[in-house]
């Protein structure tokens, strides 16, 4: 039976600012256990599945999604549109539910949420990001499948085979696109793992959440916040989407 809605979560471990970052330890597990296990709360996605890298560095995602009985696809290291398309072509999905790893606190509430005003629509492209509202590492986007193809045939731009939606971004003339709104702007609000400061909130939160939760919503995270305001001045320094500012920055055409 095809399978409707695809989530795939993107994952390495060659970070530059936080290398090794998916096997790092909160409150007793790792990260990436972290982000499938608040997944897996989704009511709506029919299957997770791991995209990473055939890079020796990611042998360790590789062996943990083995030891887990989680499927994992492996392919280019930097093109990551092609590794994303690549992974998704081997379950032929009408939509595909895009997650990163660096978002161990992800609410399955927001992204359940998210998908449901897709479908509802009927958009081509749908995300909580366009413009952001939630807390960073929150991020959820959703996109047809059909969609994806197109962005993997003709994306061109170096920063557009590295950040796998951008295309589609780009080319809104091309597609239905739409956006989550919060009723309450929290995009201030730094919840993604990507620096050693980032690491140490989540760690704080996932310690004073305490392992008796099946998962964390915004709704807790909300109130460990509000009981631990000095919490949030930890990373609140860091600008959003620093890796998206560098390739754009950087940005050439691949022949």
């Amino acid at each position: 039976m095809k399978i409707k809605t695809l989530c795939i979560v993107q994952a390495r471990m060659s970070s530059s600012r936080l290398p090794g970052k998916m096997m790092l330890d909160l409150n007793g597990r790792p990260v990436i256990a972290r982000v499938f296990n608040q997944l897996s709360y989704s009511k709506l996605i029919d299957k997770i599945i791991l995209a990473t890298s055939i890079d020796n560095s990611d042998d360790h995602l590789y062996e943990w999604a083995l030891r887990n009985k989680t499927d994992c696809f492996r392919g280019s290291l930097d093109d990551v549109l092609d590794r994303f398309y690549n992974a998704a072509l081997i379950y032929n999905p009408l939509s595909i539910v895009r997650i990163t790893g660096d978002c161990p606190l992800i609410d399955p509430e927001i992204v359940d949420e998210t998908i449901n005003q897709y479908y509802e629509g009927k958009y081509d492209y749908f995300s909580n990001v366009d413009p952001p509202t939630f807390p960073d590492g929150m991020d959820t986007e959703i996109f047809k499948f059909s969609v994806l193809c197109e962005a993997w045939t003709n994306a061109r731009l170096q920063s557009e085979r590295e950040h796998v939606t951008l295309y589609i971004r780009n080319h809104k003339e091309k597609y239905k696109t739409g956006c989550y709104k919060s009723r309450i702007n929290y995009s201030r609000l730094r919840l993604t793992l990507d620096n050693p400061e980032d690491y140490k909130l989540i760690s704080e939160i996932y310690r004073l959440a305490g392992s008796h939760k099946r998962y964390l919503n915004l709704k807790d995270i909300l109130n460990i916040l509000e009981k631990y305001p000095e919490l949030i001045n930890i990373n609140k320094h860091i600008n959003r989407n620093e890796g998206l500012i560098k390739s754009l920055k950087d940005d050439k055409i691949i022949k």
